[in-house]
């Protein structure tokens, strides 16, 4: 038996280290964003919402943005600072001191996050090119007969009369099989 068999599970708050937890993340840095650096102490109180956004949304902040770098700086500034470097060059700071971590999350949300629209524009975008029953105009297929073991169109091949429904349907056809004798 391991040693370590319950050690993810193990120390404050596990529930951060779970795959639900970590999804239900709610700010997607936008696409300039690079670096985020979160400066913060150790014993201050009024770092306390700083050290707490840390220790609750930092784990789902760097799981919903992979291509961000997070940094984290204890006891290096006398005030709690959120600073964020652009792929321009330019920074972005935000004076987080005396602030609760839900005020820090909507600052970083409507600061350097997405917005709900940009967030909505990408999921439909993402649906559409994902998936592959969709076809027409603007679409990788014009026509469903292009997708491999479809009937191909009408206007190329014609159905067999046994597919057609007035074939079954029409009494007074010659060719029907529903003809009355």
């Amino acid at each position: 038996m391991p040693r370590f068999k319950n050690f993810f599970m193990s120390g404050p708050a596990p529930i951060r280290r779970t795959l639900q937890y970590l999804e239900g993340g709610q700010i997607q840095l936008r696409d300039e964003v690079r670096i985020v650096c979160m400066y913060w102490r150790d014993r201050d109180f009024a770092h306390k919402g700083a050290r707490e956004f840390v220790f609750w949304n930092y784990p789902q902040l760097q799981y919903k943005n992979p291509h961000v770098q997070f940094l984290t700086f204890t006891n290096y500034m006398p005030t709690p600072v959120i600073q964020a470097y652009l792929e321009n060059g330019q920074k972005v700071l935000l004076d987080v001191f005396d602030n609760t971590r839900h005020e820090i999350h909507e600052r970083v949300r409507k600061t350097i996050g997405k917005s709900e629209e940009i967030l909505a524009a990408e999921a439909v975008a993402r649906q559409t090119i994902a998936n592959p029953a969709n076809f027409g105009k603007g679409f990788p297929r014009h026509c469903i007969c292009e997708v491999p073991g479809q009937i191909p169109c009408s206007n190329v091949v014609p159905f067999p009369k046994e597919m057609r429904r007035k074939f079954y349907e029409n009494p007074y056809d010659v060719d029907s099989p529903m003809k009355e004798e």
